[in-house]
């Protein structure tokens, strides 16, 4: 299920490097973290739905990588991103 204009355009705003920015690792992290979420509801009442469980294993293992890369190239923004979702400890 892709996610609502509104929440997607707030998102790209929270965490966008520039003003027309809608690529960056930030943000692609930002929304893929968000659709992670969501599932992670939808799970909760269907126990069952292994297909979305597959897409959600392939989103949490994009995010993965996306956050390696932010982590190489500039650390002071992945330290801001994963702040900001707060995940990781």
């Amino acid at each position: 299920m892709p996610l609502a204009r509104e929440s997607k355009v707030s998102t790209i705003e929270r965490f966008r490097v520039h003003p027309k920015d809608t690529g960056s690792p930030e943000v692609q992290i930002a929304l893929l973290s968000e659709r992670i979420n969501y599932l992670n509801e939808h799970f909760r009442a269907h126990r069952k739905d292994h297909a979305s469980r597959r897409g959600l294993l392939n989103m949490v293992g994009r995010r993965k990588r996306l956050l390696e890369y932010l982590k190489r190239r500039d650390p002071e923004a992945y330290k801001q991103v994963i702040e900001k979702l707060g995940i990781r400890k």
